[in-house]
């Protein structure tokens, strides 16, 4: 008890504001939430049972903490519904990578020939036994998440919660049973869910989003893909890969935030590996047709020419949404960007209300990478249970968007680095004075996400471009040839690689 209370005045003195309350008497706000029927009593509640939020939750209750899960998933406008496990597990990264690597093994098996393997010239892929596949695996996750929470204690609430106050919040359940539950600590991870067009005639009858691509036990066929986020590219990318006739509709520019050389880059494989690419156009109205295909209107931005076509789906990617217009977050005094519908929250993940925090993709200004939250998660817990003051870093993030040639990153674009620090002082992402300092890595190829992993750790560690080609490369790989970096993009000379 000693030694716990050093800890928590050592983190008091390092300016650390939270800790655990006192409990109150009955006659306060907790005392109240526990003597009415059905409200229960946590040392830390978590709404959100995604990536962050049960990262959060396991590791509090590791280190002792009275802890509750809630977590409902409101079915897609398609009415596709999942479990546990969040965005990630169930819609997301998991089944994404999944189907990307079958798309992978199509490539093999085209390229198989060359190397002596005798493969029939048509090789049919069966959408309903990689889909089962998949989502089986998916559900495994659900159970394993579920396994985890009841081995920590977690309890868990299949429930809808919003907010009746700061340190309460009323569940209702699928029949509409409520329950009460208050905390001392509130974590809000509630994560994002696709946008929906509400400008288009048909977009939302007629359409899909990532929320119901992976969940689909037909084929989806002849494919519009509405966007050009990283979503928009990695589906386009598999469905492709699958054999399946695929067109993207850009409005603008690809991959937006990232490094723009790497962006064209990824589109031009795409479209000589077979995908369409529509650019500079918005869709007007989709119409469903008497034998059930989809026909699309859209506009051409520069010609001002409107176009159409017939597709088997349409699936919208063209941004996410928060999932907190539900919460009541003005009951409990927590602000949001009014633009957004983000929650506003400081260095420590807190809100306006210093005992309830806001992690990943449902916090403003954080980066919608599962890793991230995750991390914020365990250190927001360890905080709280005063373990450590650390607060979580958010520069330097690496992350790989898993179109068909792989795109992996870390640290500025070379648009971001020259808007910081000036063309001048600024080459191959990294500074022109010494130490030059690596500001940014960019890498397109086999296996970036693996690649990046290795050299984010250098980037993180302050890693100078003298450092970098310092290292001796593996060969032969692809990710040698970061370490053999030799030609400026200003000097204009051809970086082609043609021999070892």
């Amino acid at each position: 008890m000693a030694a716990m209370a050093g800890r928590a005045a050592a983190l008091r003195g390092s300016g650390v504001r939270f800790r655990w309350r006192t409990r109150v008497a009955a006659g306060g706000v907790r005392g109240a939430a526990r003597d009415a029927a059905g409200r229960q009593d946590y040392d830390l509640l978590v709404i959100g049972g995604g990536s962050g939020g049960l990262a959060c939750a396991k590791e509090a209750a590791q280190l002792g903490k009275k802890v509750a899960v809630v977590d409902y998933v409101e079915p897609s406008p398609r009415g596709t519904r999942w479990g546990l496990g969040g965005t990630c597990v169930n819609v997301g990264c998991i089944p994404k990578k999944l189907m990307h690597q079958a798309a992978l093994l199509g490539d093999m098996i085209r390229d198989a020939p060359h190397y002596g393997w005798e493969v029939p010239q048509q090789v049919p892929h069966d959408w309903r036994k990689m889909a089962e596949a998949v989502q089986n695996h998916v559900k495994s996750l659900n159970w394993g998440h579920r396994v985890q929470l009841q081995d920590r204690k977690v309890k868990y609430f299949n429930i809808k919660a919003s907010f009746v106050n700061e340190h309460t919040v009323c569940g209702v359940t699928k029949g509409g049973k409520e329950t009460m539950l208050s905390a001392e600590h509130i974590v809000i991870a509630t994560g994002g869910r696709p946008r929906y067009p509400t400008n288009i005639e048909g977009a939302l009858e007629h359409g899909i989003t990532s929320d119901d691509i992976f969940w689909l036990k037909e084929s989806p066929g002849k494919t519009l893909v509405v966007g050009a986020s990283y979503v928009a590219l990695e589906c386009a990318g598999f469905l492709t890969g699958l054999r399946l006739d695929t067109t993207v509709m850009i409005r603008s520019i690809p991959l937006r935030g990232f490094d723009q050389q790497m962006s064209s880059l990824v589109t031009e494989h795409m479209a000589s590996h077979g995908t369409h690419f529509l650019r500079g156009c918005t869709p007007s109205r989709v119409k469903k047709l008497p034998d059930g295909q989809l026909q699309v209107t859209w506009k051409d931005l520069a010609s001002g020419r409107e176009d159409m076509g017939t597709f088997d789906t349409v699936l919208w990617a063209i941004g996410r949404v928060p999932e907190t217009r539900s919460l009541n977050l003005e009951k409990a005094g927590v602000n949001t960007n009014p633009n957004s519908h983000k929650i506003l929250v400081d260095a420590q993940e807190a809100t306006s209300v210093p005992h309830i925090y806001a992690i990943g993709d449902a916090a403003e200004g954080r980066p919608e990478l599962t890793p991230t939250a995750i991390m914020a998660g365990r250190l927001l817990a360890q905080r709280l249970c005063g373990q450590t003051s650390d607060l979580m870093d958010y520069d330097n993030v690496p992350t790989t968007v898993f179109t068909p040639l792989e795109y992996g990153c870390v640290g500025l674009s070379e648009e971001e680095a020259v808007a910081r620090h000036g063309e001048e002082h600024v080459e191959m992402v990294c500074l022109r004075e010494p130490p030059q300092l690596v500001l940014g890595l960019h890498f397109l190829g086999p296996n970036a996400g693996e690649v990046t992993q290795g050299f984010a750790l250098g980037i993180k560690c302050g890693a100078s471009y003298r450092q970098v080609v310092q290292t001796v490369g593996i060969h032969p790989t692809c990710a040698e040839e970061v370490a053999k970096l030799r030609i400026a993009k200003r000097s204009g000379l051809d970086p082609t690689v043609t021999g070892c």
